[in-house]
């Protein structure tokens, strides 16, 4: 009996040809998708090289030159959009956070604050970003009030922190609903309070929950930044299209998006990486903590 416990564990004959017949079958569908897609990225390439106005489309839109001459502008403007992201990231953290706390809490004492909350969120979130940007933008400064800065920077940011917290608040909201009663119940069975079970007990569970719905809100809110260049921002979107109009030339336009692909693909794999690890913990734990 010790002997053969001892003995090394090895695979058996019909788990070998299983073995192999899924590696034949992993790389025949590899080669499948392959040929696959060279086809039809080949026909696209194809079609798009062929057509009759590829020359204009070429010079007009890919000219290598003009985008090495246009891209340290363009560079220095994504700067920009790269600090709106962060510092507005951070305030809309704060400010999400909160309505989301006040839309679930059942306190009467906060049931105007409550009220509230529920109307921002509908307001900010229904209204188009562009037409916050533009109240915020030119309305704050006609006001006249003293101690508020004018800088189209600042009034830029407050207009997406102001549209974004919206958002993430009813994204932080689902994962604290989606956290089982019985979780509460446990908590208060041994004697936390209601502030100290939502701070120990639902936000860490819910916030682990909703951190790839986050991470898509973040990748959304670097692309929506380019919009405060309707204030006169110069972001990357502003600089390409100062560019483009001096020339009529709309390479400036690729190379703003060529800058922002480069930044946004690898977070969105990264979300997509997270999405499938929640999934896997899932799928081997049966509920996701």
């Amino acid at each position: 009996m010790s002997e053969r416990n001892n003995s090394a564990w090895s695979p058996s004959s019909r788990e070998l040809e299983r073995r192999k017949e899924r590696g034949r079958i992993s790389r025949r569908q590899a080669i499948i998708a392959a040929i696959s897609s060279v086809l039809v990225l080949g026909t696209l390439i194809s079609i798009a090289i062929t057509s009759p106005g590829w020359a204009v489309v070429r010079k007009t839109f890919f000219d290598v030159n003009y985008g090495r001459e246009v891209l340290p502008k363009v560079a220095e403007g994504i700067w920009i959009n790269l600090q709106l992201t962060f510092i507005g990231g951070a305030c809309i953290g704060v400010i999400a956070l909160a309505l989301a706390l006040l839309r679930t809490t059942k306190s009467p004492a906060l049931t105007p604050f409550r009220y509230l909350a529920t109307a921002y969120v509908d307001i900010f979130r229904g209204a188009p970003l562009i037409l916050i940007i533009l109240l915020v933008g030119f309305g704050v400064p006609a006001l006249g009030l003293s101690g508020i800065p004018s800088n189209v920077i600042f009034l830029g940011t407050v207009a997406v922190v102001l549209t974004y917290s919206a958002y993430v608040a009813e994204v932080i909201r689902s994962g604290i609903l989606s956290i089982h009663p019985s979780q509460r119940a446990a908590a208060r069975s041994l004697g936390l309070t209601s502030t100290q079970t939502m701070r120990y007990v639902v936000l860490p569970q819910a916030i682990r929950r909703v951190v790839p719905p986050l991470l898509n809100d973040f990748v959304s809110l670097l692309k929506d930044t380019g919009l405060v260049s309707i204030l006169g921002v110069t972001d990357a979107v502003r600089a390409a299209q100062i560019n483009a109009s001096r020339t009529f030339n709309y390479t400036p336009y690729v190379v703003a998006a060529i800058l922002f692909l480069i930044i946004t693909i690898p977070m969105t794999r990264y979300t997509d990486r997270a999405i499938r690890q929640r999934m896997s913990n899932q799928n081997s734990e049966g509920v996701v903590v």
